[in-house]
């Protein structure tokens, strides 16, 4: 079969097996999986060259990889830590010895079981993280807890891939070979930082001023396919690298004009990934080991959602979170197809055992969406009455302000509201809080903002303010990222903790911020220099100077939150500038010389300043 007519099969089986999927609300992945069923060599044989196509559409994962570097800055990935390197470590390690102890007592040999063990603890990203986008769950709790567990096996692929080579019977030349390996593996990550860093940007500068968008696509197809080709050179996964480049464009001023490039192509290529997978599963080893390759399945599914429902429990997610992360990662992935050719090849598992294991992860992930579907429709109803509440019901308005957060600053922002008869809709996440306040009158809805679907039912499109009041850093910079894509008409008016937490609220062009105990410190401030003898207009000149100062210093020196020298540096000269200041208005500050001169500090003694709020 021609080409033309291979791709003509893919369309028409992708074109009917997805929309009929979606309509029995079993999800597009399912639907191409099943078309590739069915066109395959183990179905109708329309396609018989799966393994060419299988490679082929593997870009698509590819491309998926650089768009979630693209999302996710060094700053995000620093605040994601605990996530990422705490849950996401705990499941790998956890799953890995659970799984490989089980392979053993089936009589497994350990490092065999404990490479199978690895393989089986990652999970599919290409099928993840759709299924999570499909429904609008990435940016839930669960969500987000997901994709740091995904992102750390990602990263945690990349030791094994350089091990496994050593540990072939041939052990002289594998360690030799494995030496080179990881020389060429840092020399490539090295090269690829400094590339980022330095060449990237002037690249798409320039091509950006010629203003063909021809170009400029093919240039981040180019970026794309340039570093999935280094690291498959030095025997990396084509994923990483074009993560890592996703990463490291991810604070460009490009970054919006390469996700809208390269979304399209990623579409396409994942639904050809999905259909290859289908295409390339063999039904052989179905067929002649049933039983077995159901009990694999099952065992090793059913024992990675308990490590990952326990892990999650640990690291704080709630009871409903921790049951969707299992669910959600229960299944084996596309780097474990990867991982058992390569320990095969090494002989530490044997080319039997090496397909039924990927016939086994290729089951599971076939399972994944009815993994989704029980959990949804099944789980979540038995666990209903144990569980705290989804979030409350909120009744049709039309109010112009949402506070979310409604704590001791939500709540005078509320009341100050009500005095002057404005409508608004109040969130916050902790139960008891809210049914407290509730009988005091309060109309406060229990829920977590950093959900999209709960921003929607608050109305949030139809709102005008939005007063972001959350105690937590985190999650309030999570609410701003999410109000400002799916939101962007709304107003944010925001509560900084510190003045960290309002440089990254300014780095993400919030402009409306007040900081938390900004205001009551200049009060205070104020009273303590009349106290000391300071008369009033000239106490309050002085804090108003003092303020005013304070926030273009706030605002000035956000661009060097992430360089400590650089800030420090800035302190130094705005403390000096604000020294000046005071100094050349001395003269018409109505306080008693005697206590000026008294509390001003001497020309030899530096000027300190306190941690500011």
């Amino acid at each position: 079969m021609s080409l033309l007519h291979q791709v003509c099969v893919l369309l028409i089986a992708a074109v009917l097996a997805v929309p009929l999927f979606r309509r029995l609300k079993l999800g597009a992945v399912l639907g191409y999986l099943a078309a590739g069923l069915l066109i395959g060599p183990w179905g109708l044989r329309l396609i018989a060259d799966v393994e060419s196509i299988l490679h082929f559409s593997e870009f698509g994962v590819v491309l998926l990889l650089f768009l979630i570097g693209l999302e996710l800055n060094p700053s995000r990935l620093w605040v994601m830590r605990r996530a990422v390197f705490g849950l996401g470590g705990a499941q790998v390690t956890a799953t890995t010895l659970v799984i490989g102890a089980l392979g053993m007592l089936l009589g497994a040999p350990p490092l065999a079981a404990l490479v199978a063990g690895f393989g089986l603890a990652l999970s599919s990203t290409a099928f993840v993280l759709p299924i999570l986008a499909e429904k609008n769950q990435l940016a839930t709790p669960h969500g987000h807890a997901t994709f740091a567990i995904l992102l750390f096996q990602d990263l945690a692929v990349i030791p094994l891939l350089v091990i496994l080579p050593m540990l072939s019977s041939t052990a002289a030349s594998s360690q030799a070979s494995g030496l080179v390996t990881a020389a060429k593996i840092v020399t490539a990550l090295v090269g690829l930082v400094i590339a980022g860093r330095f060449l990237l940007r002037p690249i798409f500068k320039l091509i950006a001023a010629s203003g063909n968008q021809e170009i400029m696509t093919a240039l981040a197809l180019l970026v794309v396919v340039g570093t999935a080709s280094i690291m498959h050179v030095v025997g990396l996964s084509m994923s990483l690298g074009a993560f890592l480049a996703g990463v490291l464009l991810s604070e460009s001023e490009y970054r919006h004009e390469l996700q809208a490039d390269i979304e399209p192509f990623k579409g396409l290529l994942l639904g050809l990934f999905f259909m290859a997978v289908g295409m390339s599963t063999n039904l052989g080893i179905i067929r002649d080991e049933p039983l077995r390759v159901l009990g694999v399945v099952l065992g090793f599914m059913l024992a990675k959602t308990a490590v990952i429902y326990g892990a999650s429990r640990l690291f704080g997610e709630s009871r409903d979170s921790s049951r969707s992360v299992a669910t959600a990662l229960s299944q084996g992935g596309e780097f474990a197809f990867v991982l058992f050719g390569i320990a095969s090849a090494a002989k530490v598992l044997s080319p039997h055992s090496a397909d039924f294991l990927v016939v086994s992860v290729t089951v599971s992930m076939i399972l994944t969406p009815l993994s989704f579907l029980t959990n949804e429709r099944l789980l979540s109803r038995w666990f209903q009455k144990e569980e705290a509440r989804e979030f409350d019901a909120i009744a049709e308005h039309d109010n112009p302000v949402v506070i979310a957060g409604f704590g001791r600053v939500g709540q005078i922002v509320g009341r100050v509201l009500r005095m002057r008869k404005i409508g608004f809709t109040a969130l916050d996440a902790t139960p008891t809080h809210v049914d407290f306040l509730r009988k005091f009158g309060n109309q406060i809805y229990y829920g977590d903002a950093t959900r999209l679907d709960l921003l929607r039912a608050a109305q949030l499109d139809k709102a005008k303010i939005l007063v972001v009041a959350i105690d937590d850093m985190v999650a309030s910079v999570k609410v701003v990222e999410l109000v400002q894509h799916h939101f962007p008409s709304v107003k944010i008016y925001a509560r900084a903790r510190n003045r960290q937490h309002a440089y990254q609220l300014l780095a993400m062009g919030v402009q409306n911020i007040i900081r938390e105990t900004f205001e009551a410190s200049l009060t205070l401030s104020r009273q303590v220099l009349e106290g000391l003898g300071v008369s009033g207009s000239a106490a309050k000149g002085m804090v108003e100077r003092f303020a005013a100062h304070d926030e273009e210093m706030v605002r000035a020196m956000y661009v060097h939150r992430h360089d400590e020298k650089k800030l420090i540096e800035s302190v130094k000269q705005y403390t000096q500038e604000l020294e000046s200041l005071f100094n050349n208005d001395e003269s018409s500050d109505a306080a008693p010389p005697d206590l000026v001169s008294a509390h001003r500090p001497s020309q030899s003694t530096p000027v300190k300043s306190s941690q500011p709020n």
